[in-house]
């Protein structure tokens, strides 16, 4: 197993207090309310507050106070501890640990100077530059929304919540950081047989983790342990994509006998307590499953009014943003970086929802924040993405894709897509080099 050590320091999450405890001597804490005032401003600098800690969010807090010294950087994030999503399917197979993945979030604010608050949030008032939090409201000079993706639920189960909640706990998506994660990897460890389907989210959708990925390692589980099992991929694209050769090869050199691939299975009903699904490629029974429902822009997107909608009234889920500058169309003083970003061009749609997308965006929207305080030109940057996944368990043998982005005649964000379908333990060793220098540039 390969290990990262990682000190979690159990450094205490913001608080505010007021007051005694009667006959105690102690301060007693205040009653917070959404519209307690949360941190006075610090500093000369703007005051730019984050919403979400994850891989975008983290990078930019990290590269805005690089950039802009005197800004007055807040992270608001729900999440206890960091997770990784990118590497999390090798975990479910023991590759990688769980200090591998989980990282104390509170380091890297000290080493790097903002404020990181825990904290939910519930509400976002452009006209008056707040964020509404459980602990109170944020101002805010600049807003960066990086909080990633919803799982969509009601695109199956409309306002019946009750029957979402009971998918999500017997069947989860592991797509977002969680107990989901954890539940998962004990649902493989403990699976004695049958067939197991996975529905795949409609595209966009994110990834890592990927799910070709999170399949083939399911299946390697079950060939080595000898299990008799089945994976059913319900897929509602056409054919494999991306990397479409590499895991085409994975699937029936590999797991010929475990994993079954049913192309243009677009979902149209889930019935959760009878284990049936419903979809333009035929029903389906199963014993156990993994439902990962359609991706949609986080929740905070929706709070700040910022989705985008159809020529006919109606929302996409993305993100309504400028494709080369990452601001709203509608409030240039806000931000949307990572998973929640709406459409980049018409020939190739989304920028992949990944973690190095996120970072790298992250980098870009630091350095145009920077150059509008300092009064300078804004200059629009291109980001890259680089995935790596695994396919198999022993020997450890990883596939590959690359993206790059460049300008057309017309001034369009064009993609160039570089698949590396056959799978070498070399592109394995690649992918824990790349992952260690993405650590490094917003975690340590």
């Amino acid at each position: 197993m390969i290990t990262r050590r990682t000190l979690l320091t159990a450094a205490p999450a913001l608080t505010l207090a007021t007051g005694l405890l009667p006959g105690a001597g102690l301060a007693a804490p205040a009653a917070l309310t959404a519209d307690t005032r949360l941190l006075p401003r610090k500093g000369k600098g703007p005051r730019i507050v984050i919403c979400g800690g994850g891989w975008g969010g983290l990078s930019a807090a990290r590269h805005l106070r690089d950039r802009i010294p005197d800004a007055d950087v807040i992270v608001l994030e729900r999440n206890p501890f960091f997770w990784s999503c990118p590497m999390s399917n090798k975990w479910l197979i023991d590759v990688v640990d769980t200090q591998f993945l989980m990282h104390d979030m509170f380091a890297p604010a000290r080493k790097y100077g903002y404020t990181l608050v825990q904290t939910e949030i519930i509400g976002i008032e452009r006209d008056r530059k707040q964020v509404r939090t459980t602990q109170g409201t944020v101002d805010y000079d600049y807003l960066i929304l990086a909080g990633g993706i919803r799982n969509a639920y009601d695109a199956w189960f409309g306002d019946d919540r009750a029957t979402a909640e009971y998918t999500r706990q017997h069947f989860p998506s592991a797509y977002t950081p969680s107990s989901e994660h954890l539940a998962l990897k004990n649902k493989l460890k403990d699976f004695k047989g049958g067939t197991i389907v996975m529905t795949l989210p409609p595209p966009p959708h994110r990834c890592p983790p990927s799910p070709y990925e999170r399949a083939c390692l399911m299946a390697w589980h079950i060939k080595v342990n000898k299990i008799p099992g089945k994976i059913l991929i319900l897929d509602p694209k056409p054919k494999i994509a991306p990397i479409g050769a590499g895991y085409k090869a994975a699937f029936e050199e590999l797991y010929p006998d475990i994993i079954t691939h049913v192309p243009n299975a677009k979902v149209k009903e889930v019935d959760p307590y009878n284990k049936r699904i419903m979809t333009e490629a035929g029903d389906f029974d199963f014993d156990d499953a993994v439902l990962m429902p359609p991706h949609q822009a986080s929740d905070m997107v929706w709070h700040a009014d910022l989705i985008a909608q159809t020529p006919e009234g109606k929302p996409t889920g993305w993100a309504d943003m400028h494709p080369r500058l990452f601001t709203a169309n509608s409030d240039d003083n806000v931000y949307i970086i990572g998973d929640s970003m709406g459409p980049i061009a018409e020939s190739f749609g989304h920028y992949p929802k990944s973690g190095h997308v996120a970072n790298v965006v992250a980098r870009i929207a630091a350095d145009n924040i920077a150059e509008r305080v300092a009064g300078k030109e804004v200059v629009a940057q291109l980001p890259d993405n680089l995935c790596y996944m695994l396919v198999n368990g022993d020997p450890r043998e990883a596939i590959s894709v690359e993206f790059t982005y460049d300008l057309d005649a017309e001034g369009q964000v064009v993609q160039t897509q570089i698949d590396i379908d056959v799978r070498t333990p070399d592109l394995l060793a690649e992918d824990f080099v790349w992952l260690e220098g993405k650590f490094n540039d917003f975690l340590a």
